[in-house]
């Protein structure tokens, strides 16, 4: 049985707008789900009040270890029936089933860390000065929520909701339409887990359903994961009601630095096969690479093959062999369509910036060559196979070129010195930086960005510090 209903306190029920969804498969357009029910404000109002209830209610009389141990049957619960989650992301937007089921695997591993964090909460206490003892206690927020973007449904659930759920609050998530119907199903495993009903609750819609949650003056936090418009919107709603707190992350324009005395293949690796990595749909693409003068003629030689080469490993999403799924739906194909017509008039087109077959939302991998310094394909978030590359004489310059975006999520630096990479890295405005490596993920350390890619961060002890107040306790000891 595949679930359409919301998921409140615990049971599935109809939503109020008698509005739905139907999803349609990228690789062929056909039906791959109907009927899925989208919440109303009235239904994001039921999920509010559940959610509260539970807070005060049975959740807040539960010891850490209990917290602990329901987050890690859900974890075992979540890799049971990770093929069949996986299957849902694959068929509704054509993430390839192996990117698929890596991802969820990181679910569970995430819900078990920071099940680990649950007793590992310590308070602070302060020397006594002129009779007054200060003690810091460390309270969770309250009701949150979140917000998902489509590239990653299951990631972006994991680490909203298991770092909440380890410091005591309750939650409210809402999917991206594109591809709502996989977390729909984790409702079952919700309950059978055994967590009290209205401590997570499963939301479908559109961003009218996001602003009814930015926007709602009983929730106490919302961590969005989406794009830079949207993510200012959830900002703008959640300051004007109740000043909600607020984590934002917003994508990103990475760069990428190669230095001329990088290793040329290790360079080469990561910036095709992982660049490609879910068709480039990914906020930490490095879709801004720079090469030093020196190696710039011998890279993008070697990198167009190794583009023409990954073109032939595209195909059917649900196909373990297949490398590079569609994009995720039409409008998506649509956009990244457009910017690939704009890029040549732009730059210099290496190779791809066509559409792969005629069936499904597929494009080849594209590379684009000195782009102009205004170029819409060089400064805007193309979220697609599309690299462009340009090249630099010095340090310094390079330098400046990896800092001249309104992004600043990842980026990565390719050099056999450490003293230089240590030293560029200390200089890139980033939220995250990879040495000799594409951006790689853990659960144990914080993700986030400078400027406008937002702020905040999700993951490590950080992460779970976003769902926590501090509150300061003074005692006055001169009283008898």
């Amino acid at each position: 049985m595949v679930h359409n209903q919301l998921f409140i306190n615990n049971e599935y029920v109809d939503a109020t707008s008698n509005e739905t969804l139907s999803i349609y498969s990228p690789h062929d357009e056909s039906l791959v789900a109907d009927g899925i029910q989208v919440a109303s404000t009235s239904d994001v109002d039921r999920a509010v009040s559940a959610a509260r209830s539970a807070f005060h209610g049975e959740w807040s009389k539960w010891t850490a270890a209990q917290r602990s141990a329901a987050m890690h049957r859900f974890a075992d619960l979540i890799d049971k029936n990770a093929e069949m989650l996986a299957s849902w992301e694959s068929k509704s937007m054509g993430q390839p089933i192996g990117v698929a089921m890596w991802a969820y695997g990181l679910v569970s591993t995430t819900f078990r860390y920071y099940a680990g964090w649950t007793d590992k909460l310590p308070g602070e206490q302060w020397p006594e000065e002129d009779g007054i003892y200060r003690v810091v206690q460390y309270d969770p927020v309250g009701v949150c929520a979140g917000i998902g973007a489509w590239n990653g449904s299951g990631l972006f659930f994991g680490f909203k909701v298991a770092a909440a759920l380890a410091a005591g609050c309750t939650f409210i998530y809402k999917g991206s339409e594109k591809s709502p119907v996989g977390l729909l199903q984790l409702g079952d495993l919700i309950k059978e887990a055994g967590f009290p009903p209205g401590v997570v609750n499963i939301l479908t819609g559109d961003g009218k359903v996001g602003a009814a949650l930015a926007s709602h003056m009983d929730i106490n936090k919302i961590s969005f994961t989406g794009s830079m418009f949207a993510g200012k919107k959830v900002q703008e709603l959640a300051a004007k009601s109740n000043l909600k707190r607020v984590t934002l992350e917003l994508g990103g324009k990475s760069p990428s630095l190669i230095f001329a005395d990088a290793n040329l293949d290790n360079a080469l690796t990561h910036h095709s096969q992982n660049f490609l990595f879910n068709s480039g749909q990914a906020c930490i693409a490095a879709s801004r690479t720079f090469v030093h003068e020196d190696i710039a003629d011998e890279f993008v030689k070697q990198l167009k093959v190794r583009f023409e080469q990954l073109s032939q490993a595209i195909g059917a999403p649900s196909d373990a062999k297949t490398f590079m799924g569609p994009l995720a739906d039409g409008k998506q194909f649509e956009r990244v369509m457009s910017f690939l017509d704009i890029g040549k008039n732009e730059a210099e087109l290496v190779t791809g910036g066509v559409r792969s077959g005629k069936e499904g939302f597929y494009i080849e991998p594209t590379i684009f060559l000195n782009p102009k310094d205004d170029a819409r394909i060089y400064r805007e978030e193309i979220f697609g196979p599309v690299i462009t590359l340009r090249t630099f004489k010095t340090e310094e310059e390079a330098i400046k070129l990896a800092n001249d975006t309104a992004f600043g999520l990842s980026s990565c630096i390719f050099t056999a010195s450490v003293p230089r990479a240590l030293r560029v890295a200390r200089q890139i405005d980033a939220g995250n930086v990879n040495i000799n490596t594409s951006q790689v993920f853990g659960v144990n350390v914080p993700f986030g960005g400078f400027k406008q890619s937002g702020f905040g961060r999700e993951g490590g002890r950080m992460g779970l510090m976003n769902y926590l107040e501090a509150k300061t306790i003074s005692i006055n000891m001169n009283v008898e």
